[in-house]
């Protein structure tokens, strides 16, 4: 069976070979929580609809209109077999009970490299940093990363309020997605409101400046979300 789960997922999960990310547009803070109770009551009165599938979490966004939508799946062939047989009657049922969802995106990634700090507490806010470049190349994913992961190494003291950041590779070689725990939102908008536009502490300026300015980086943008739903089979 399917069972609710206040505990935030294990983003380094060895099992979780096929991280799925996906955005939904709703509208209003009152029609993302009708949504996300579309989603658990829907879900909840089914079986758990694939054994490939390690756990389903939900999001809602700090703008109150969008639904971050975060799946663990073993491989994409699972998921694959979820939507040709369960995925359908489900965005059915929760489309009857909330007309109008627009679902904007989906990406498949794998999970590359992350950082937790050591006692980390329960986070109060997911931050989202997508990033695209101009063309496939997963080396410079890989190395747009690692240069990344070599400033936060760098700094001497980083800001209060960052928990973790997790890693992950666009499938199709043009993307990258930080998914970053943060104690509060409130942290997050500090640390980017601090001196340096963001950039980082005076020690680390030129690693900043150089991740902000790698070849081939065509945009990137930054989203804030609140933990909503997590679904796991029982």
């Amino acid at each position: 069976m399917t069972r609710r789960t206040h505990v935030h997922p294990e983003l380094g999960n060895p099992g979780a070979g096929a991280p799925f990310f996906s955005t939904w547009k709703v509208g209003t803070p009152l029609r993302q929580r009708q949504t996300v109770e579309a989603i658990a009551a829907t879900w909840e009165r089914r079986p758990w609809p694939a054994e490939g599938l390690l756990g389903y979490y939900v999001y809602t966004g700090l703008d109150g209109s969008t639904l971050l939508h975060y799946s663990q799946w073993a491989d994409e062939q699972a998921y694959e077999a979820f939507v040709k047989t369960r995925r359908q009657e489900r965005n059915d049922e929760i489309d009857t009970a909330v007309p109008g969802i627009e679902r904007q995106w989906l990406g498949r990634y794998r999970r590359y490299r992350g950082l937790t700090r050591d006692e980390a507490p329960v986070p109060g806010c997911i931050v989202i940093v997508d990033v695209e470049f101009e063309g496939p190349d997963p080396d410079r994913q890989r190395a747009w990363v690692d240069a990344v992961l070599g400033a936060l190494d760098s700094e001497p003291n980083p800001h209060p309020g960052g928990i973790s950041a997790h890693f992950h590779l666009g499938t199709d070689g043009t993307r990258v997605l930080n998914y970053a725990e943060w104690e509060t939102a409130q942290a997050h908008i500090d640390a980017l409101a601090a001196p340096g536009d963001g950039v980082g502490t005076p020690a680390a300026r030129e690693q900043w400046e150089r991740v902000q300015t790698w070849p081939g980086l065509k945009s990137s943008t930054v989203s804030r979300y609140a933990y909503a739903l997590g679904l796991v089979p029982d």
